[in-house]
């Protein structure tokens, strides 16, 4: 997988202070505060049900905070018309079954207040940017798992958001089809895009700039992969993991 660079602008697009929240008097995110810097490859990595989509969608305004606060592209959260400005693709696609890839994509383009020839010129070429334009005119409901996966990442990168929030976006897709993805983020952040992805698989978290790691609903720490693992004198991200995680594997 390529690993391009660009210019980091330090201003933050997404602050969080003191964060948390709790469901049904049970904290599921435990106080957390970081932040996301302009044009950043973001990632959040962590095992399964260790608050990477509770976090993530108190970073986008879907959820609100028991307590802290959230900026996002300066505004404070949540905010209906910052919210606009984001792409967000969910770990489940919320995908109209019965209908065509094409006509999905048509549907959430009315959605974002798309015209005429940009509505569409952009679907046109997010459809092309993820590999689908072949297959646009096919029931959804004949869609493989990987192909799906794609759609939902081209409606995200529809309205050119700022800010491309991707909740675990290669689960249950083949090799090639993840390097595929991980290749277009690449050139979005390449082109100016701010890009937070959550996973739990540790060969993606080397592709961002920092990374979060979370473990029970706790930030345990944050960096960039090398200065994690120079810190913890530690050869793999998985290592620095295990170590933060009392020696349990994620």
């Amino acid at each position: 997988m390529m690993n391009a660079t660009t210019h980091v602008d330090d201003h933050p697009v997404v602050a969080l202070q003191n964060v948390s929240k709790q469901y049904e008097k049970q904290p599921v995110i435990h106080p957390l505060s970081f932040t996301v810097k302009k044009g950043e490859m973001f990632g959040m990595l962590g095992p399964s049900g260790s608050g990477k989509t509770t976090t993530i969608k108190l970073m986008i305004g879907m959820e609100k905070p028991d307590a802290g606060s959230v900026i996002a592209l300066d505004t404070t959260l949540p905010d209906l018309q910052v919210f606009r400005r984001i792409g967000y693709m969910a770990q489940s696609d919320a995908l109209y079954h019965e209908l065509s890839a094409y006509e999905n994509i048509e549907f959430f383009a009315s959605l974002y207040g798309l015209k005429d020839a940009y509505k569409k010129d952009r679907i046109q070429y997010v459809l092309q940017l993820v590999d689908l334009l072949p297959h646009a005119k096919k029931p959804v409901s004949q869609y493989s798992g990987g192909m799906k996966r794609r759609l939902s990442l081209a409606i995200a990168l529809l309205h050119e958001p700022e800010l491309l929030v991707l909740d675990e976006p290669t689960v249950g897709i083949d090799p090639v089809l993840r390097r595929s993805i991980w290749d277009t983020l690449h050139e979005l952040k390449m082109n100016g895009t701010t890009i937070v992805v959550t996973t739990h698989v540790m060969d993606e978290a080397e592709q961002c700039e920092r990374i979060a790691l979370l473990r029970d609903g706790r930030l345990i720490a944050v960096g960039s992969p090398q200065e994690l693992k120079k810190t913890h004198q530690a050869e793999t991200l998985e290592e620095v993991f295990i170590q933060f995680s009392g020696g349990l594997q994620a």
